[in-house]
């Protein structure tokens, strides 16, 4: 296991399936090798996996309580199942029995992992282990084939000395092995070894102790768009005005107030980037003056001096040696044209441009971009944040592939 194969794994979620069979003991030392290498691991056993290890093992060597029942109180009262099916980044049952292999292939939900198995959308990887007659089984090699086509991946089994002391295909894939086919799925990202600074939130912009000015932006765009390239393998520094949302897993949050603190944050960490993503809604003025005590309800109107906060995306566009910028622009009519016009005011590589307004894009959980970029454009359409970011980050890593690649055409 190397040092790159640590840092693919670090903080990613891993739901470890176990089922009935004598090589559950070796699922142990999997999910040994597993914490080792960074992951958070939670294990998931069917009651006969249950026979033939216990949950003690696992729990003392996760940290994590073992999951056995699809009804346990402790947990539905919240639909704890959905909660960890969302939870999850890959599924791996290990073993996998030929009895889990055909509920799997039936599509029953049962028992707590073949109900996961179902509500999750996180890949799903068994790691079959079986006497060899049953492994050569038509109805076993059936389940298998259909599996495959739904896009599981198999990985084994081995073949080998087994348990019944016959000779042939059914062995369970050793820990290690398993452990390296994790790090190539899960460290297949196309942005691995690459860093990334992302803004998010609002700014807020005082007016006196109780008052500012601020915007209506929850954060959720810029959040998921870090949360996708740790995904595909980036660093990232979330640079984080003020809202009401969870670090994602693997990201490195900097938590600002005001404009001026988000630019030198930035500017902080932006220093040998290869990737500057700018969703922030900064706020374009702030007072000329804050005053120290509050403001009281004396007269009919008030009136405010504000000057122009700086560029944030602009000044890292125009560093010396800067990284591929991508900015966020929110629109009320003409998207394409102001998105565009704004893209060439600015200097950057790639805008994403939405409306607001309406019900549309500021504090909803889904949204529909406009990517712009010198030469080309791509709509997304409205969908969850979480698959916009995804979909976002996917385009920005080919158009920086295809710069890399005209930069140094070797």
């Amino acid at each position: 296991m190397t040092v790159s194969d640590h840092f693919r794994l670090r903080d990613r979620h891993i739901l470890l399936g176990v089922t009935g069979g004598i090589a559950a003991y070796k699922t142990a030392e999997l999910a040994r090798l597993l914490v080792r290498a960074g992951a958070d691991v939670q294990v998931v056993m069917t009651e006969a996996a249950g026979i033939f290890i216990g949950g003690s093992t696992f729990q003392a060597i996760t940290g994590r309580p073992v999951r056995r029942s699809l009804f346990d109180p402790a947990h539905e009262a919240a639909m704890g199942h959905i909660e960890l099916a969302r939870w999850a980044e890959l599924i791996l049952v290990a073993p996998a029995s030929a009895d889990f292999l055909a509920r799997l292939h039936a599509g029953l939900a049962d028992d707590l992992l073949s109900t996961l198995c179902l509500a999750s959308e996180a890949p799903l990887a068994v790691a079959p282990a079986m006497n060899r007659n049953m492994w050569r089984h038509p109805a076993t090699a059936a389940n298998v084939e259909a599996l495959r086509v739904r896009g599981v991946r198999v990985w084994g089994p081995a073949e080998g000395e087994q348990a019944c002391g016959d000779q042939g295909p059914g062995r369970l894939l050793e820990p290690a092995e398993l452990l390296v086919r994790v790090g190539e799925w899960l460290g297949q990202g196309s942005l691995i070894g690459r860093k990334a600074v992302v803004t998010a939130g609002p700014t807020r912009e005082p007016l006196d102790p109780v008052r500012f000015l601020g915007n209506r932006s929850s954060g959720k765009m810029g959040y998921a768009v870090a949360e996708a390239l740790v995904r595909e393998g980036a660093d990232v520094i979330l640079v984080s005005g003020p809202v009401s949302l969870d670090v994602p897993s693997g990201v490195r949050r900097v938590s600002v107030e005001t404009a001026l603190a988000m630019r030198e944050a930035v500017l902080d960490a932006v220093t040998g980037v290869d990737l500057f993503v700018a969703c922030a809604a900064v706020a374009d003025y702030r007072p000329r003056q804050i005053v120290d005590q509050k403001i009281k309800k004396t007269e009919e109107t008030l009136r405010l001096e504000l000057v122009r906060n700086p560029d944030i995306l602009r000044e890292v566009a125009a560093l010396p040696d800067r990284p591929f910028c991508v900015g966020f622009a929110a629109e009320t009519d003409a998207l394409a044209v102001h998105a565009e016009a704004k893209r060439k005011a600015k200097g950057i590589d790639m805008i994403a441009a939405n409306l607001v307004g309406g019900g549309e894009g500021f504090e909803t959980d889904d949204n529909a971009l406009l990517v712009l970029w010198e030469g080309g454009w791509l709509e997304l359409p409205r969908q969850q944040k979480t698959r916009l970011a995804e979909q976002l980050v996917s385009v920005i890593a080919e158009s920086m592939d295809a710069q890399a690649t005209i930069e140094d055409p070797r």
